[in-house]
């Protein structure tokens, strides 16, 4: 099944000053979060996000931060932003069945948020080049632990074209210009 931008719910989990500089690649991955977070703003999907405790590990980081606009960015403890009523809520109250995740870290926070909202009923998709961890080795059991899990690993290029759908549209030269 293809991602549907009607469908779908872009949410960005816990890129915090604090936490970014311990990821492995946090820039290419922040670059890549950005480049969705821009598509999803062409494309009118709605976004969400996530601050593990954000007093401790600080804000989402300022190039992030400002693309997020008005976006909805949640405060948490619980590593699943499933566990938190608060987003857990929010999220299921979209009605888009169709979960999008980026962000960090991939074999803590974004693994337990993936697999709680698939075992939610959502279709789970976790983007393979905006998901960091402070070692590849977890980042790379992270992804193979998601696709046993049935959860779909995609990159962030698949995303947009699947929400694209077609060329020949502004959106389509919009987005285009984005991943030259």
């Amino acid at each position: 099944m293809l991602l549907d931008r009607h469908r779908s719910l872009l949410f960005v989990v816990d890129v915090q000053q604090r936490l970014l500089p311990a990821m492995g690649g946090g820039e290419g991955c922040v670059a890549r979060i950005g480049l969705l977070l821009e598509g999803a703003r062409i494309l009118d999907v709605p976004v969400m996000a996530s601050e593990q405790y954000p007093k401790g590990l600080g804000p989402t980081v300022p190039p992030l931060r400002e693309r997020l606009g008005n976006a909805p960015v949640f405060e948490k403890i619980t590593f699943s932003c499933a566990r938190d009523e608060t987003i857990r809520t929010a999220v299921l109250g979209t009605g888009r069945r169709q979960l999008v995740l980026c962000g960090i870290e991939a074999h803590v926070c974004v693994l337990q948020t993936a697999l709680d909202f698939a075992a939610e009923g959502l279709d789970v998709s976790v983007v393979a080049d905006a998901v960091d961890s402070r070692r590849a080795s977890s980042r790379e059991l992270a992804l193979a632990r998601l696709r046993q899990a049935g959860v779909r690993v995609v990159d962030s290029e698949m995303v947009l074209f699947e929400w694209l759908e077609r060329a020949g549209t502004d959106e389509f030269r919009a987005v285009s210009k984005l991943v030259r």
